[in-house]
Formats: structure tokens, C-alpha cells, sequence
């Protein structure tokens, strides 16, 4: 009787063990070995079926084991998924105890240019020159072929009859504590490194995955690592699709697998982080939590160059709300610089002790008071020296500086670049975007508001005072006294320069939440929100005053002297925008009448 999942967890790996119907499983278990090789048999009376025969070192404990089901002799067919010793090296033995003439090694065409530098008597019988099927007894065992995983002419076996799929080196894993069957989803721990190092590129892996999806697989005995039972082949099979392989090449001369495969993981969920956020306070927050897996870093604050040469700072204690042209560190001040000048400034003359950082481009910081540290990143553009942005990463505590945290840094790089320059596209869109808005609503002379801005503004806030909800409106009309006269004698030009200069008078006395507005030619105005009378009335003094006393120099022989009259006004209660207006026009020509340079209130 097949083994349940429950027997094959405590089954005795001494002896044979009956996974399926007439499927053993015949191997050895070494101690203390994370790399597990199992040895299978399809018993199928004189025509049984080894898959895999092993390696040397196991071959006794798997011929005994063998012999506890069917004699040696009653089987026909070796078949050896790859050519690896692991798995194959027990051919020799087995050609000297073979005496049927109807044996025969059972593989791909290319693992067999290999095999056969065992010198085996035994022929081959290429399953890609037999329809990728052989006839047994009670069953056809079908083969899967899965170009690349791990070798050009990989495969795998299929018995439809119980579907148990015999995997060669997909599916296999690192078991720290040799288990012959995977209980729950945990195995994928095991399981991920072992296909992120030995298989070359995650579209092989793929592949072979959809190849294998066509089988209804119930069960995979896995050459390496453990069986993987019917309630977790499809959860595996998930798991491995668009598994980042191929891991030596992030490695850089690492060969830690374990570490690699955390580097990995690292980079995978940054780039996760980046297709799944918008918004660069959540990227920012996310990529944190990713770097403290394996950094103590405390925060990493941004700074990359705008368009316009500008400097956005997105720093962490201000939540990433993005600040141009900010305070920003000494270090950050290369931003829009060359790598070169950088790498002069902060690396050259550096300790030796930093080297591992220095190698790579980045700069450890000296300890601040409180003990921490910071690594200063810079980001190139591509295929430029050019210094687009920069990351500052803070620690609590000065960090241990190693080829491996050298190397996480070097790996974060392009995410980080990505991230950014996104967020720079977005925010000189946003800036753009603003400055086109502002252009609608500014006169492009004197940089005061527009009449239909001020209409706009003004119909929401005079709407919220009938309700009692905005604060009082008061109205200053000003006007330039003989400013045709200025036109006539020194020119449009100049007179352009005078209403410049008049309206960043006004400016500099208006307060942020007043609307000051350029009403026409020389006639300016500014809606005083908030102030009583009294308060518009000084307001009123100050600019005509200011406008008296300011020399207006428009290149002439002598400063040139500029005088305005003003009207004041106070909004009543119901008065439309344009009667207050009008009250404070009529103020305007009273103090016009009366001599000019001064100003008159409306009654």
C-alpha cells in the first residue's frame, strides 16, 4: 500500500518506501547534507524503471533497498535525467552487475554525448528519438522536455497512471534537516534558493513550469530536497513563477547562496514596490521597510536634480512632501555635478577602512554626536557621469562596512533611479502644471493678479461672507498720476519699468491672503480681506508714501519721482464685487480731484 502523508513523514528511510502505487522510493539520506539526492523505482515486474541510480557514495544503500522490491535483474530501464555524478555516477557499478542485454540508459541526446564517457557498456535509448514516450507494463511513462533547466537537454518524467511527475533538478531544495516529504508551505524556503542560483534565467524557468502544467500532477518526487505532496504542487508551482534566477550574476564574486537569495528577495520587492505605488511617500516607506532587513538604517532621505536645475528635496522628517530648493547637506550640493568631482571631493583622500563603500562610488559620512553615521549615494544618469540625485542613508550607530552591504547598496541603485526619475517627471509636470496656472492667473508685466482671477476668487469668498463664514472685504483702487506723461517723455519702456516696480510696492505691503490685482494700464487694486476700514486706510498711506518716496530709476538722468491717488472702500453688507469696486473708483477720483498723491475714503 502507498504510504499517507502522515506514514511518509515518520517513514523509516532505511528501508524502501512505497510513495504511489508501485513508485519507491530507494535512496539514501546522508547526514548533516543540505543537497539530498533521491533515488526513484517504477516497479513494473521485468521492465522496472530507476530513475536516477545515484552517486557511488549511496549506491550500496540504494541497491539493498532495491532488492527489498524487485531483484536487480528485473530492471530494464535506467533513466538519467542529466548527466551529473550526483545521479549518474552509479552507472559504472551498475554496467558490472548488469547481465540483461535488453538494458539500457534511458536520457536525453545531450546528456548522452556525456554519459557515455562513463564508458558503459549499456546502449542509450533517446527519449527525443521515441515520440518522448515509453510503454510499460501497466502504464506509458511520458517525458516532459524542459530546455535549459538546468542543461540544454533537461527533462522530465511523467507516470499518468499515478501522477507522480519525477523532476530531475526542478522543484529541488536545501533542506537544513533531511525530510523526505515537504509538509506545508515553509518548503518554499527551501526551495527558493535552489532555483534562484541553479536555474539560468527566470523565462527558462517559465517555460519549463508551463511545460509541466499541461500533466495533472499529483505528486513530485523531487531528485533533490523532498517529495512535494498533491496539496502543495500548485502552491510551489505559483511561487517559482517569475522567480528572479540566475543569481551568481547579482553576486559579483558572492557565492553565499543564502545571502544572494536575500539580496534577491531585496531587490524583487523594491521593484514590486515600485510597480505597485504611485506615490512617492509610500514607495519611500516601503523601500525602507525592504533595506532594514538587511541594513540598520534609520532613514534615507533623496535629493535629485529638477529640469530647471533646481534641487527637490524629499527628506523623511518631512514625509516626502517634496521641497525645492531646501536647506540641503554639503554632500548633496554635487547634485547636477560629475561623478568625477564627487568622487574627488569624498573619495579619493578616504580612509582605507571605508574601501568596500569607496570601491563602488559611496561615501561614509564621520559620526555625528549622538554616534550615527550616513552613506551618501550618488546616482548617475545613464550612460553619464552626470550626478542626477542623490541618497543619504542615516544609521543610529556607525554600520559594519562590508562587501556585502557594498554590494545591497550597488543593487539598489537602479530601483532607486527609476523611483526618482519618476518622481522628478511627476513632479516637474506638477510644477509645470502650476506655472502654466499661474501664467493664466498673473499679469505677465507686474506678476499681480488678473481681473479673472480676481472675479473668481473673490465670487467663492464674498459667497462664504454672506454666510457668515469669510472674514470683511475692503477695496484699494490705485492709480499712477500722469503716467501718460512719463510714456510721452521717456517712453513706453520706461513706463513698463515704473509699473514693475509700482507692483512690487504693492506686493511687498499686501499680506499672503490679500488679492492684489493689476485692473488696467497704470490702475491697480488690492482686495483687502480681513481688515476693517481703518485697517485698508493705512494700508492706503503706506502705498501711496512708499510710491513717493521710491526712486524710480528707469535709466534717466536722475531718479525719476512717481505719485499715485488712491480710493478706499468698505464692502457692505449684499454689495456685489463690482459695486465695491465701483465705491472705491469713485474714492480714487475724489482724491483726484483734491490735488492727487493722497487718498480718499468712499462714503
Amino acid at each position: 500500500m502507498p504510504a499517507t502523508l502522515e506514514t511518509l513523514r515518520h517513514a523509516d528511510t532505511g528501508h524502501a518506501i512505497e510513495i504511489a502505487e508501485r513508485v519507491w522510493w530507494v535512496g539514501h539520506v546522508i547526514p548533516e547534507d543540505k543537497f539530498q539526492c533521491h533515488v526513484y523505482l517504477l516497479e513494473q515486474g521485468d521492465q522496472s524503471v530507476l530513475f536516477d541510480p545515484g552517486s557511488r557514495l549511496t549506491f550500496a544503500h540504494t541497491l539493498r533497498k532495491v532488492e527489498e522490491v524487485v531483484p536487480l535483474s528485473a530492471i530494464r530501464y535506467y533513466v538519467c535525467h542529466h548527466q551529473d555524478p550526483d545521479i549518474a555516477a552509479a552507472l559504472p557499478l551498475i554496467d558490472e552487475l548488469n547481465t540483461r542485454s535488453d538494458a539500457a540508459v534511458v536520457t536525453h541526446w545531450r546528456a548522452a554525448t556525456l554519459l557515455k564517457h562513463y564508458g558503459l557498456k549499456m546502449p542509450f535509448w533517446l527519449v527525443d528519438e521515441h515520440d518522448w514516450r515509453l510503454e510499460l507494463e501497466d502504464r506509458t511513462l511520458e517525458f516532459i522536455f524542459t530546455p535549459y533547466a538546468h542543461f540544454p537537454g533537461a527533462f522530465c518524467s511523467f507516470d499518468r497512471s499515478t501522477g507522480v511527475l519525477f523532476s530531475s533538478d526542478l522543484f529541488g531544495g536545501f533542506t537544513e534537516v533531511p525530510q523526505l516529504i515537504a509538509l506545508d508551505e515553509s518548503h518554499f524556503d527551501a526551495v527558493r534558493p535552489f532555483h534562484e542560483h541553479y536555474m539560468p534565467s527566470s523565462d527558462i524557468l517559465d517555460y519549463a513550469l508551463s511545460q509541466i502544467e499541461r500533466y495533472p500532477v499529483e505528486m513530485i518526487a523531487a531528485q533533490h530536497g523532498s517529495i512535494i505532496p498533491q496539496h502543495l504542487v500548485g502552491f510551489i508551482i505559483d511561487k517559482l513563477r517569475h522567480l528572479e534566477c540566475g543569481l551568481y550574476l547579482l553576486g559579483q564574486g558572492d557565492t553565499d547562496i543564502r545571502r544572494l537569495s536575500q539580496l534577491n528577495r531585496t531587490l524583487r520587492d523594491i521593484t514590486e514596490t515600485m510597480l505597485l505605488y504611485r506615490d512617492f511617500r509610500d514607495i519611500a516607506t516601503r523601500l525602507l521597510e525592504v533595506v532594514q532587513r538587511s541594513l540598520p538604517v534609520t532613514h534615507i532621505d533623496y535629493y535629485a536634480a529638477l529640469p530647471d536645475g533646481q534641487v527637490l528635496t524629499l527628506a523623511a522628517k518631512a514625509r516626502f512632501v517634496g521641497i525645492v530648493d531646501a536647506q540641503i547637506p554639503d554632500t548633496c550640493k554635487f547634485v547636477g555635478r560629475t561623478l568625477s568631482d564627487w568622487k574627488r571631493a569624498h573619495i579619493e583622500d578616504s580612509a582605507p577602512s571605508n574601501h568596500d563603500l569607496h570601491a563602488e562610488g559611496f561615501c561614509l559620512q564621520p559620526e555625528t554626536p549622538s554616534g550615527g553615521a550616513t552613506i551618501a549615494v550618488p546616482l548617475t544618469a545613464q550612460n553619464s557621469e552626470q550626478i542626477e540625485a542623490m541618497a543619504i542613508l542615516a544609521f543610529d550607530r556607525r554600520p559594519l562596512i562590508t562587501s556585502s552591504t557594498a554590494q545591497l547598496i550597488v543593487q539598489m541603485i537602479e530601483p532607486l533611479k527609476i523611483a526618482l526619475e519618476r518622481e522628478v517627471i511627476y513632479r516637474s509636470i506638477d510644477l509645470e502644471r502650476e506655472r502654466a496656472y499661474q501664467r493664466s492667473i498673473r499679469d505677465p508685466l507686474t506678476q499681480l493678479f488678473t481681473r479673472v482671477y480676481m472675479q473668481d476668487v473673490m465670487k467663492r469668498h464674498l459667497a462664504l461672507q454672506e454666510r457668515d463664514m469669510a472674514p470683511s472685504v475692503a477695496a484699494v483702487m490705485l492709480d499712477l498720476d500722469h503716467f501718460k506723461q512719463i510714456n510721452d517723455t521717456h517712453g513706453h519702456g520706461a513706463g513698463d519699468r515704473v509699473l514693475e516696480q509700482v507692483a512690487e510696492l504693492i506686493q511687498s505691503e499686501c499680506r499672503s491672503v490679500d488679492v492684489p490685482v493689476r485692473f488696467g494700464g497704470e490702475e491697480f487694486l488690492v482686495l483687502v480681506i480681513g481688515q476693517t476700514l481703518s485697517g485698508a486706510t493705512k494700508l492706503a498711506e503706506r502705498l501711496r508714501a512708499g510710491i513717493a518716496e521710491h526712486p524710480f530709476d528707469i535709466d534717466a538722468d536722475s531718479p525719476l519721482k512717481v505719485t499715485a491717488s488712491l480710493g478706499v472702500a468698505q464692502r457692505k453688507p449684499d454689495e456685489s464685487l463690482e459695486a465695491l469696486i465701483q465705491h472705491a473708483d469713485m474714492a480714487l477720483y475724489e482724491a483726484k480731484r483734491a490735488g492727487r498723491d493722497r487718498f480718499s475714503i468712499a462714503e
